[in-house]
């Protein structure tokens, strides 16, 4: 059985993390290595309600900040090849990539 990469992705910025995605997916496919994914993780919400008078005065008027994480999760054989191009990408800023060897 042949070693997997899996690589967790996650971004507040959706198009980013896509490009991404999208890198790997063509650097999968020109070395030839199999690949699964990229499956899309549920996406974590994270809200934030603010006072918009921070004196107390007034009446209890709220604003509501969101902050969306969304993940993706690929499965990569770890050929060498693969795994050389896989750490020459360019990652913007924002997105986290953790990449793990399992067997």
């Amino acid at each position: 059985m042949p070693q997997v990469a899996r690589i967790k992705l996650s971004s507040a910025d959706l198009e980013k993390l896509n490009q991404v995605c999208v890198t790997i997916k063509d650097i999968a496919e020109k070395t030839g290595a199999g690949m699964k994914g990229p499956v899309p993780l549920p996406t974590k919400r994270m809200l934030v309600p603010v006072r918009k008078t921070p004196c107390g005065d007034g009446t209890a008027t709220w604003d509501h900040w969101e902050m969306r994480v969304h993940r993706r999760l690929i499965d990569v054989e770890a050929s060498d090849r693969a795994l050389k191009q896989l750490m020459r990408i360019p990652i913007p800023d924002g997105i986290t990539i953790e990449i793990k060897l399992k067997s």
